[in-house]
């Protein structure tokens, strides 16, 4: 099914995670991609596996000259601009008395300065396009707090209410906002990450705490990559025209309460 067919699309993140899955997915339903990431190594080795309809930009969404840079790039290679996805992110995990002003800066700056920095760059050309798609990607952390992540879930909840202003300032221009909100994936870097942690705090095994997580959660899986692009390429499909300022939870349910001694 190519429910992407004929799209222009740039996916900020594209060279690693749900960025790099996403644009994926988004080329192989029919669209062009420029995938934006940080790190040029991994932008050269995404775009050389897409191949045709396929641009590689690296730059740091934190520079506004970055990503207007960017969105012209890509409006030149395709010829306009009518998708964004929002997937840059990098993840902080420590104590409130621990975390420095660098680890907030950094968070706030890359998460919540960037996903406005790329949208406001993108605002035009989606406007232009008269179908713009905008897909920002944000967190469980954006629903709700967690120990020890602090300036991760201010970011996230930020970003959240940032696609809502979005959703409404664009509207009239026929461009639809929705955030997704992923749990973590073990597959992708942040996931990584936090397995990394889990594995020091509690002496088990990778393999021991990814079981562990499955079985709280109430589809008794953990998220893959792919539960991640297909909510996003949903909203991106012609399917989800109606919708903006969605916030759609892809967490198997893990919000969900029940009663004790019933599972």
């Amino acid at each position: 099914m190519r429910i992407a067919q004929g799209r222009r699309a740039l996916v900020t993140g594209g060279a690693s995670g749900f960025g790099r899955r996403i644009a994926r997915r988004l080329h192989e339903t029919g669209a062009a991609v420029a995938v934006l990431d940080v790190n040029g190594e991994r932008v050269e080795e995404t775009v050389s596996g897409l191949g045709d309809r396929a641009l590689g930009i690296t730059a740091d969404v934190r520079s506004a000259a970055g990503v207007h840079a960017a969105v012209t790039r890509t409006v030149n290679a395709f010829g306009g601009l009518d998708t964004l996805v929002v997937s840059a992110g990098v993840f902080h995990v420590g104590t409130l008395e621990a975390t420095g002003e660098h680890d907030w800066d950094r968070t706030l700056d890359v998460n919540l300065k960037g996903a406005f920095l790329t949208v406001k760059a993108a605002a035009w050309a989606l406007r232009e396009s008269g179908r713009g798609r905008i897909v920002t990607i944000a967190s469980d952390c954006g629903r709700r707090g967690f120990a020890r992540q602090v300036p991760y879930v201010a970011s996230k909840f930020g970003l959240v209410g940032l696609t809502e202003s979005v959703a409404a300032e664009l509207a009239p221009a026929g461009v639809t906002a929705n955030c997704v909100c992923p749990v973590g994936c073990p597959t992708t870097g942040m996931g990584q990450q936090v397995l990394d942690w889990k594995t020091g705090r509690t002496g088990l095994s990778a393999d021991q705490v990814m079981e562990a997580t499955a079985a709280t959660n109430p589809l008794g899986r953990n998220a893959t990559e792919d539960d991640v692009a297909d909510a996003a390429l949903f909203f991106i499909s012609d399917h989800a025209g109606f919708l903006t300022g969605v916030t759609l939870d892809v967490d198997g349910g893990a919000r969900l309460g029940s009663i004790p001694g019933t599972r």
